[in-house]
């Protein structure tokens, strides 16, 4: 069925909707809470700023070279990828972080040994400042759980924990063997705390805290940085950590220089031996025969042979390098063994390949240490040795097939040569054959000299692959940022407050304003009334233009509506527990009602807690008590209220042990048969129905009953049985009245309900501030 018109408007006024006005009014009023909370938020600011340590931020940065450079435009593309060069970087990156660098640099530099000045605020590490330098010699088992109080007694002792140690000697404690050294700085500090960390800590605890990043995706650039307390520490690690990093890849490098020396060395040696033993031949066979010189034919002869000779002695090398070459690849022995098998190699692109393949392979070695075999970049140069490898040997096979038609030449026309030797006389023939061994021996001597000066050469011209471009450097104290501080903590000031209001109030299941009662129950609210501070029971006279007083007139009004047409002559006043001001608007009301001339009594029928006549400040006397036990008339338990004409009152009287019984003897009747004849309105004051069945015996004598709730005061789970109460119709004409309102109090409650409520406007009798007596809160 669809709705009308007229029922989605009232469902979509009925919607609670976010009222920034009240929840802003509601925070300000604690603006003490607040200010309090700020104010010590701030102090808590400045005290643990200057309790903290700052922090330094070191940097500095480098530039990995790019070894592409210089590659043959072929080369060049066989090796294009548009992601190699961030592939080296990051190669170096994972180098630069790796735990063998960093354990060189905490060793090297004693970082695992911390100097400390205990300071009153904070403590301090000296670090090259120390008056006395400790060398951990061997450590035992309390060395790193143990602090080291050491005293400088004078020149030649100090004092560990208690215990005198000399300078300058090797001490065995029971920490571990030290030897203790003065620093000559820092001379007037004479006590110093030393704490000794494993090394292994200390480099995990460093590479945690280095930061390595490229200044872009296409750079080669990197940005070294780090923070400690210490800049000179940190700046001291980062430059030291660049210069074993430039000495380990010189390491890689000078290797295959390394054992490229040894290999010619070696075959110096024996060619120098063998050098010696022919030329001594050729001596002596001079000697013994008296030839002093060879004929012109011989020596031509001699000359074409040598250089034949020559020429196939190289391609042999050759072709033993091709071979040698063919069986390291074969065998995967392809990186510096293969760049010492292969000196002397003649053919350029062949020496550019093998010197690629190295370096590929040093690479990887290099890398295998600080990641898996499995990672993309070690399968990257994988698929890059595997390509130069067939090139190499695609090119191998060229060359050989080369070198062997050449070899084929020479063989014949040394044959040729030698047929002819032949027909010079014997002994010139044997002295150009003894001349043609000490040439091939003295010309592959020279050969092997040169490679080894091109070896050292290149061993001695060796550079690091990196280039320092900002020594490290320390910027001011990155940490604690004074300023986020400062803030963070008056952030905190105030969400304690602000959370601590928001609490209170969600888990505080009082009624706090009008929507919660129109939420849990139809009953219509007739009237409300605000938290009064006055000490007077009765707060509303003729001349009266307070709040309070126009709100109570507000309520008299408002009880024309509930009978048109007829007087509401007998009102009940009940709530659902003690406290909640019935008493205080039941007497109230009943002034106002005597103050437009009508005549008006106020029964006092909660006769368990009687407190009409003390807020009257009456003297005990006869009351309903007494007369529903028959001892006294009517006539004799009506009093005039102080200073109020055409106001009575009939009080309690002696409180009885059974008020239910009394109530229900008959006399009740009478009394309310003859009340009516003589006042116009009556007001009955009843004990709290959701206490006592009191106000539901009374209630059939009045025409008219009033619920009063409390503002945060009455709990919300009270509304839902006088909500049934309600639809029952147990109670005649039952309305509600909401008491006990703290106006723009901490609520922010007072505002938007008709009356304006405010101080502009009202007159408060000299008074502006309401809520601090709660006369109508105990009443």
């Amino acid at each position: 069925m669809n709705n009308s018109p007229d029922q989605n408007f009232f469902q979509e006024d009925e919607q609670e909707s976010f009222n920034f006005k009240e929840v802003l009014f509601k925070y300000l009023s604690y603006w003490k809470w607040f200010l309090i909370s700020f104010s010590i938020a701030l102090t808590c600011s400045y005290v643990y700023l200057r309790y903290q340590t700052p922090i330094y931020k070191i940097a500095t940065s480098i530039l990995i070279k790019d070894q592409k450079k210089g590659m043959g435009t072929e080369d060049m593309l066989k090796q294009l990828d548009m992601f190699s060069s961030n592939k080296v970087v990051d190669n170096e990156i994972e180098i630069l972080k790796s735990y063998s660098l960093m354990e060189k640099v905490v060793t090297d530099l004693n970082l695992n040994i911390h100097y400390i000045k205990k300071g009153k605020i904070r403590d301090i590490e000296l670090y090259d400042q120390s008056p006395v330098f400790v060398k951990l010699i061997e450590p035992s088992d309390l060395t790193f759980n143990s602090i080291l109080q050491i005293v400088i007694d004078d020149e030649k002792n100090i004092t560990l924990n208690g215990v005198v140690y000399s300078l300058d000697k090797i001490n065995v404690t029971p920490y571990g063997i030290f030897k203790f050294n003065l620093s000559n700085k820092s001379p007037k500090l004479k006590s110093v705390q030393v704490k000794i960390d494993p090394i292994t800590n200390t480099a995990l605890s460093i590479i945690g805290g280095l930061s390595v990043e490229a200044t872009s995706k296409m750079s080669s650039v990197l940005n070294l940085s780090m923070e400690n307390p210490v800049p000179q520490k940190g700046i001291d690690i980062l430059n030291y950590l660049i210069s074993v990093y430039d000495r380990a890849a010189l390491e890689d490098k000078n290797k295959v220089a390394s054992k490229t020396l040894i290999f010619v060395e070696e075959r110096l040696k024996l060619l120098s031996t063998e050098l010696i033993a022919v030329e001594t031949n050729v001596e002596d066979y001079k000697s013994k025969e008296r030839i002093v010189n060879l004929s012109a034919e011989a020596q031509l002869f001699l000359e074409s042979v040598q250089k034949n000779d020559r020429e196939l002695d190289e391609l042999k090398i050759q072709r033993s390098i091709f071979e040698n070459v063919r069986k390291l690849l074969k065998n995967n022995e392809f990186s510096q063994e293969m760049v010492t098998a292969t000196v002397g190699v003649s053919d350029p692109t062949l020496n550019e390949l093998i010197k690629k393949l190295a370096d590929l392979q040093i690479q990887k070695e290099r890398q295998k240490r600080f990641v898996k075999s499995d990672n993309p970049l070690i399968l990257t140069l994988d698929d890059q040795i595997r390509n130069l490898k067939n090139n190499i040997n695609e090119n191998v096979e060229n060359l050989t097939q080369n070198l062997n038609l050449t070899s084929i030449q020479l063989e014949n026309q040394n044959n040729r040569l030698e047929s002819m030797i032949k027909t010079i006389p014997t002994k010139e023939r044997t002295l150009v054959t003894i001349s043609r061994e000490q040439a091939i021996k003295s010309n592959l001597f020279t050969y092997l000299l040169q490679k080894r000066e091109e070896s050292a050469l290149s061993f001695a011209s060796e550079v690091a692959d990196s280039r320092t471009i900002d020594k490290a450097r320390s910027s001011g104290p990155v940490k604690p940022v004074s300023r986020n501080i400062y803030i963070l903590f008056s952030l905190i000031g105030l969400a304690i407050p602000f959370l601590t209001i928001y609490l209170i109030d969600l888990f505080n299941d009082k009624i706090k304003r009008r929507k919660d009662i129109e939420k849990a129950t139809q009953l219509p609210i007739l009237g409300e009334i605000s938290l009064s501070d006055s000490d007077d029971a009765i707060v509303i006279d003729g001349t009266s233009r307070s709040m309070i007083s126009e709100q109570i007139r507000g309520l008299r009004t408002n009880l024309s509506f509930l009978s048109i047409g007829k007087d509401i002559q007998n009102i009940l006043f009940t709530s659902s527990m003690s406290g909640e001001g019935k008493s205080f608007v039941s007497l109230n009301l009943g002034a106002s009602l005597a103050l437009t001339g009508k005549k008006v009594i106020i029964l006092e029928f909660d006769m368990r807690k009687p407190k009409l006549r003390l807020a009257l400040k009456m003297e005990e006397s006869n009351g309903l008590s007494n007369y529903l036990v028959g001892r006294v008339e009517i006539n004799e338990i009506i009093r005039p209220v102080p200073n109020f004409e055409n106001y009575f009152i009939v009080g309690c009287g002696p409180i009885p042990p059974n008020p239910v019984e009394l109530l229900l003897n008959g006399r009740l009747e009478e009394l309310f048969k003859e009340l009516r004849s003589q006042f116009d309105h009556i007001i009955i004051d009843a004990p709290p129905v959701g206490l006592v069945t009191d106000a539901q015996v009374i209630e059939k004598h009045a025409d008219a009953t009033m619920f009063v709730v409390r503002h945060n005061y009455t709990p919300l789970k009270s509304l839902k049985p006088l909500d049934l109460l309600y639809k029952e119709r147990k109670f005649k004409n039952l309305n509600l009245v909401f008491n006990g309102i703290q106006v723009v109090g901490k609520y922010g409650y007072g505002y938007g309900y008709g009356y304006g409520y405010g101080y502009g406007y009202y007159v408060e009798g000299g008074k502006g501030k309401q809520g601090k007596k709660n006369k109508n809160k105990k009443v």
